[in-house]
């Protein structure tokens, strides 16, 4: 089977195309390579360096004619939304409408897509399940949302079998230490450049899954037949300053933090309920906390000891 997966030479794509890769499936790779990196992608892979909002994109569906699509192309910053909330609208928004279009016409089995634990917005209650009311707070959680909708007309109007993923805050190898939510990233970047980091309250807890463990979710809902919408998370609240002591005690370094206030309209406290993929999807996380930060202070590890 040939499985389409746009964004996929970028942090969480990349991973998403190794476990496709290991589970012989034929990948294609759609990326503008703005934040991701053609060195994230095996020899095997059909890469096709063009955005998704390209006319091209109807040229790779006539060429490969994908089974299924993995949607994970997105502009991921809340920043950038906010200053250009159209160009954040064209990209995931406008770019999924278009994306739908052409899975119907080339007959894909089905779709999933990369959503994210953002549309919550303010918890009302702890932990979120998917019953939850989406409450979008930014212009990238309400693009995310929009095109939620689409694709659920869509599949209603059109009969595409699809599946949304709304991840909670993703970690691991080839996180791009500028991207947005990289909290574990620009701080193993800090600590092993021994420069200065900031915590802004520290207090705050966030739900961090591993990269490896989101791209088994992918390849368990692409295979799947289930229809809906899944959070795929750790179900595990954790601190920022403990995360902080934690990567200390992993990395050996003792850089002190700066502490500033909490940011205006950020969440206090976040985690998602995992059961529905676990039980549907069939889905388990394998990675502890620790373990995910081993590896992923090994990995800049090394890219630091090549630099």
């Amino acid at each position: 089977m040939k499985v389409l997966v746009t964004g996929g030479a970028g942090f969480i794509g990349s991973h998403v195309v190794e476990e496709l890769l290991a589970c012989d499936y034929e990948v294609v790779v759609v990326d503008n390579l703005i934040s991701g990196f053609s060195r994230n992608l095996k020899e095997q892979v059909i890469f096709y360096e063009i955005d998704i909002n390209d006319a091209a994109l109807a040229y790779v569906f006539e060429m490969e004619r994908p089974d299924y699509v993995i949607h994970l192309a997105a502009q991921v910053s809340v920043q950038a939304s906010m200053d250009n909330p159209y160009l954040d609208f064209n990209t995931n928004t406008a770019g999924t409408v278009k994306l739908l279009s052409l899975a119907k016409k080339y007959n894909t089995k089905r779709l999933l897509f990369s959503s994210s634990s953002a549309v919550y917005g303010e918890p009302l209650y702890l932990p979120i399940d998917e019953n939850h009311p989406a409450r979008p707070h930014s212009y990238y959680s309400l693009s995310k949302y929009t095109a939620e909708k689409y694709i659920e007309f869509h599949g209603e109007y059109s009969g595409l079998n699809y599946c949304v993923l709304r991840l909670s805050n993703v970690f691991g190898p080839r996180q791009n230490v500028e991207g947005e939510a990289g909290v574990i990233a620009l701080f193993i970047d800090r600590l092993m450049a021994k420069r200065e980091l900031t915590i802004f309250d520290g207090g705050q807890t966030r739900d961090f899954v591993y990269v490896k463990d989101v791209a088994q979710a992918f390849r368990c809902a692409l295979e799947s037949s289930k229809v809906g919408v899944f959070n795929i998370s750790s179900h595990t609240q954790t601190k920022i300053n403990k995360l902080y002591e934690q990567l200390i005690e992993i990395t050996g370094e003792q850089t002190p933090p700066h502490f500033e206030p909490l940011r205006i309209g950020e969440v206090m406290d976040s985690v998602l309920d995992n059961s529905k993929a676990r039980h549907e999807l069939n889905w388990r996380t394998n990675y502890s906390l620790t373990r995910g930060l081993q590896e992923t202070v090994e990995y800049y590890s090394n890219s630091f000891s090549h630099e």
